[in-house]
């Protein structure tokens, strides 16, 4: 046999003058009707061989495959680039050292679609799922009556857990210190920006108005396109209107930073001009000129929640459940100053 061959089970099989299937229940650890005399041949002759098992094989072959699926939701307004998406990144980051510390193994599924998932999970015989960016309760109870696979949802919105553990944030209280924060710097109309104002950002945006309506300020709201080359069309064609406003809080890092480098390329001094907040505080903000206040979440704690509910999940330790998070402000420089009174 060629060195670089890869030995296979039927080759230990011929050698040993067994069966293929002797060979790969020993490898399976299936030994309860197998003598101990051959499961030690097996053993030893695998061992000599360098036999390299396909783990994929013994992962599918156990009741446990001990494979958490992370599936992502590949919203349209993604455009086909959701891992680059700053907060789905961190996300992920933190899911991948957690689930690996906990001797499980990660697979990443992107799609918009239920039915992908209920083959997804079925074909890989998952231990458990980890649900991002999926919002509408109809597809999480279609879900859960297909499977009885356990998972957790970051940021559903559903009423009942209904045997699904939704791991949300405290999305009002992050925009309610925004408004706080921009009032405190002395601002009097407020502007929020958003692709939608549902679910988890229509809490955001009603936590900043309420701290603006304790603040006697004026707070609207700017709806804007999903598809980035209309957002920038959008933004020059309401450009005026949006420098009627001294401070913008974005839903979203991602559009914070998109609107900031818009107004600077048009000679906007940030801060100055105007002051801008975003949400999720991702790496990026610390690293951009002029630095971002943004709205911070603890993916980390996020990531150690999910993998933490889903093994009492796995052991029937725990029912249906809503984890919510809290969350803090972090001042940096694109609110630092303020100075048109």
């Amino acid at each position: 046999m060629a060195e670089n061959e890869r030995v296979r089970i039927a080759d230990i099989a011929e050698e040993l003058g067994v069966s293929t299937a002797t060979v790969s229940n020993v490898i399976h650890g299936k030994t309860k009707k197998i003598s101990d005399e051959t499961v030690k041949r097996v053993q030893q002759l695998l061992e000599e061989r360098e036999y390299i098992p396909s783990m994929a094989g013994i992962l599918l072959a156990q009741n446990n495959s001990r494979i958490i699926g992370v599936i992502i939701n590949d919203h349209e307004k993604y455009e086909g680039r959701v891992l680059e998406d700053p907060f789905i990144a961190s996300a992920v980051n933190h899911l991948s050292y957690e689930i690996d510390k906990n001797g499980y193994f990660m697979m990443i599924k992107i799609t918009s679609e239920t039915s992908d998932i209920i083959r997804f999970a079925s074909m890989w015989n998952l231990s458990g799922m980890v649900l991002i960016g999926f919002c509408c309760d109809q597809d999480y109870q279609k879900l859960r009556s297909s499977m009885r696979i356990p998972f957790v949802v970051y940021d559903g919105f559903f009423d009942k857990p209904n045997r699904i553990c939704n791991i949300t944030i405290n999305n009002f209280d992050g925009g309610y210190q925004v408004g706080k924060h921009f009032a405190k710097l002395g601002h009097k109309k407020l502007l929020c920006i958003s692709d939608n104002f549902t679910c988890m950002d229509l809490e955001r945006y009603n936590g900043f108005k309420k701290a603006a309506e304790e603040h006697k300020l004026i707070a609207d709201s700017l709806q804007i396109p999903l598809c980035s080359s209309e957002r920038m069309n959008f933004y020059q064609e309401n450009i005026k209107q949006i420098l009627n406003y001294s401070a913008v809080f974005a839903v979203s890092d991602f559009y914070a930073i998109e609107l900031m480098q818009f107004l600077m390329e048009t000679g906007i001094k940030i801060p100055g001009d105007i002051s801008i907040a975003g949400f999720d505080d991702t790496p990026i903000c610390r690293q951009i000129v002029p630095s971002l206040t943004s709205v911070r979440q603890d993916c980390k704690a996020r990531a150690e929640t999910a993998v933490s509910v889903l093994k009492e999940l796995e052991k029937h330790e725990k029912e249906g459940s809503i984890v919510r998070l809290p969350v803090e402000l972090v001042a940096r420089n694109s609110t630092a100053k303020y100075t048109k009174q």
